[in-house]
This record gives structure tokens, C-alpha cells and sequence, in this order.
């Protein structure tokens, strides 16, 4: 068997930790006890490091060397100056890049992305192709790096991971890139999504002026590839006492280009209708999630759709849109509408709230869809990869 040397670049974890932080932490988790693997050496901002637990408060990233902190300085003063943040990132490359030297025998993983120049044999797993797909819903910045970083990442790649088989088939047709060197290796649930009993829950939901099953709740970052405006205006279509009696409730960060749907957030909240609770902390979301009457999630693109799936492994019915990658994840579970049809959705969600026959089937059909993703079967794919790209 394959003995397993890594390198992980653990740059995504970090608070608040969003989507590819809780991938790369479920990696680490998995790999670092996994027999099979000799070694982890985990990279920060190209400074070797150890790693605490970011669920455990709001610092993850510790044992930073001063070399370390003061690259964090420098980038903070790039990125406040329109174009230099390319020049700290080819600082930080070469920073990198005699770190990594004396470990070519070690696979290097970017779960973020993108690849550092590396001699040894390197994975990056990219999540989705939004920004080639759809630029506009991307700061330009955004868009102009990973023009230049990806074709890099491309060529210095020995495979290519993706969450999904329809982004696997993207980067296959959009690159030209040989099936067998790119795999679709699904995310998992954690462990903390499942139903749970209203007492279980009351003191959370309490915090917040929620109660059991009395809520829509939607949990993305607040930008506009998540459809956030449209969701608002197709809750506001529902009849007065409907959209009082279950209030849309939105957790996530605020993301790029959102002063519009802040704006819209403010307006419904005046009427009593919408709660903005921002980011959430890892430890409450699953209990917020188990409360709510219905999941919604009308997202125009997504590499995956993680939050649909755990809500269905908490039993809550959902309705998301017809975006290729949900429709893989949710499998005729969810109702699905497209993401551009606000009436559609609007129907949706009042079916969603109100059928009871369909909110059952739904919720036992999701528990079972849900029980096939799992973190460890996640981390045993990538390990498969692993020894593919070792041998």
C-alpha cells in the first residue's frame, strides 16, 4: 500500500469559516488520523504551521511564524491599494516556493484553487467556474486573478479534484483536460446536522426571538450569485399572514457587491417579515437549521450546494433552484424551480410551507438522500487520489 506523505495548504480555515474552510478542516480532520498517511505538514500563507481547532472560537491559524505575521501586514497593505495585492501574491509565492523545496516527495494539496510552483506531484481541487462562467457576479479583482492564476494552477497540476460531477465535466470541456486526471469527489455532512426534538433547540432559537418551525430560513453569503433579492421578493409575494406567520431568515457573511440587498433586507424588516441574523457561529447553525419550518436556497450557480444537503440531514423540507449541481444534490428530493422565475419560487415555498403530504415524503426521502454524504467517505476518495497520483 502506498505510503502517503502530504503537504495541505490550510489557508482557507479561518473565522468565519465558510464553505471551502469547513472542506479543507474536514480534510485535515480525516487525514490526520488516517494510518495510511505518514505525514501532514500543513502551510499557512507559505509558513509551515500548526493548527488549533477553528470551531473552537474565532482564532485558527496559530504557531505563525514573525515571517508569517508579517506577511499578513503586507498583504493588508496591498490590498488596500487598487492592483497590488498581485504583488503580494508573487511575494508570497516565492515565499512558497523555497518553503516547499526540500518536499518534493511530499503531494502537495491546494483545496482552495489554486497551486504554488512545487517540484513534487500536486492536487488542487477547483469548487466551482463561476468566475469564468458568470464574471459579473465577481469583483473584477477577483476575476483578473484567477485569469492569471488558474491557467498556473492547470499546468503545474498532476489531478484536479472537483465536488461535483457536472463542475468535473466543466473543467474538462472548458479546459480541454483529460477525463482521467480530474475527480468528483462529493463533500459530506457533519456529524452535528440531524433532527432534533423542540427542547433540544428552544435556548438557541431563543436567542435569536425564533421558535420551532415557525421560520424559512435561507443560509448563504449575502451576494448576488445567491439569489438573495430574488428570495426576498418571492417571500414578500406570499399572502400577509403566511409570510408573517413564517419569516425568511437569512444567516451568512456579507458578501461582495450586497449594499443593494441590504438595502432590501432593511425595507422587509420594517414589515416584520425578514430576520438577518449574519454569520453564525458553527456550533448554533445546525440548531437553526433543525428549527426551521423550510430551507430555501434559489441559487443562480454553485460547485455544490452543501447547505441544502444539511438541511435535509436535519429533516427540514427544501426548495432550491434547477442549477445543475443542486439538482445532483438533491436528487427530485427538493422542489426545484429556476432561480430566474420569482413567481415560480413564490409557489414554491408556499407549497413548501403548507403541504403536508409533500413536506413528509420530503423529509424522509432527505434523510435518506443526506445519509449518503459523509466527510469520511470525502477524505477516503481524496486518499484514493492521493495514491493514484503516488504511484
Amino acid at each position: 500500500m502506498t505510503d502517503v506523505r502530504l503537504i495541505l495548504d490550510v489557508d482557507a480555515i479561518c473565522y468565519p469559516l465558510t464553505g471551502i474552510g469547513r472542506y479543507t478542516y474536514e480534510l485535515w480532520q480525516g487525514l490526520s488520523g488516517c494510518a495510511q498517511v505518514s505525514s501532514v505538514r500543513l502551510l499557512a500563507k507559505g509558513q509551515w504551521t500548526g493548527l488549533d481547532d477553528p470551531l473552537a472560537g474565532s482564532s485558527s491559524v496559530t504557531g505563525m511564524t514573525l515571517g508569517g505575521a508579517w506577511l499578513d501586514g503586507v498583504r493588508g497593505t496591498l490590498a488596500s491599494i487598487p492592483g497590488l495585492i498581485f504583488a503580494y501574491r508573487e511575494l508570497k509565492s516565492g515565499i512558497t516556493r523555497k518553503r516547499l523545496r526540500p518536499f518534493a516527495d511530499h503531494i502537495y494539496h491546494g483545496p482552495n484553487y489554486f497551486l504554488p510552483d512545487f517540484d513534487g506531484s500536486s492536487v488542487a481541487t477547483i469548487h466551482d467556474l463561476s468566475v469564468m462562467r458568470y464574471p459579473d457576479f465577481h469583483p473584477s479583482e477577483r476575476v483578473t486573478l484567477f485569469e492569471l492564476e488558474l491557467p498556473r494552477t492547470l499546468a503545474r497540476a498532476t489531478h484536479i479534484i472537483t465536488d461535483s460531477e457536472f463542475v468535473r465535466q466543466e473543467v474538462i470541456e472548458h479546459f480541454n483536460w483529460s477525463p482521467a486526471r480530474v475527480s468528483a469527489i462529493p463533500l459530506g455532512v457533519g456529524k452535528s446536522y440531524y433532527p432534533r426534538a423542540p427542547n433540544e433547540i428552544a435556548a438557541c432559537l431563543q436567542t435569536y426571538g425564533l421558535t420551532t418551525d415557525r421560520y424559512c430560513l435561507c443560509v448563504a453569503t449575502m451576494e448576488p450569485r445567491k439569489n438573495i433579492a430574488g428570495l426576498l421578493e418571492a417571500h414578500a409575494a406570499l399572502p400577509a399572514s403566511l409570510r408573517l406567520r413564517f419569516p425568511l431568515v437569512l444567516v451568512g457573511s456579507r458578501g461582495w457587491n450586497s449594499k443593494c440587498i441590504h438595502e432590501q433586507v432593511e425595507a422587509y424588516k420594517t414589515k416584520g417579515s425578514v430576520r438577518y441574523l449574519g454569520y453564525v457561529d458553527q456550533s448554533e447553525l445546525p440548531l437553526l437549521l433543525a428549527g426551521a419550518r423550510l430551507f430555501v436556497f434559489p441559487s443562480f450557480y454553485e460547485g455544490f450546494g452543501l447547505p441544502p444537503l444539511e438541511a435535509m440531514a436535519s429533516g427540514i423540507p427544501v426548495v432550491t433552484s434547477t442549477c445543475p449541481t443542486l439538482s445532483e444534490v438533491v436528487q427530485g428530493v427538493a422542489l426545484q424551480v429556476d432561480a430566474e422565475d420569482t413567481d415560480a419560487l413564490t409557489h414554491a415555498i408556499w407549497k413548501g410551507l403548507e403541504d403536508e403530504e409533500w413536506r413528509r415524503a420530503s423529509r424522509d426521502a432527505g434523510l435518506r438522500r443526506a445519509a449518503l454524504y459523509t466527510w469520511d467517505l470525502c477524505v477516503e476518495r481524496t486518499l484514493e487520489v492521493y495514491r493514484r497520483v503516488s504511484s
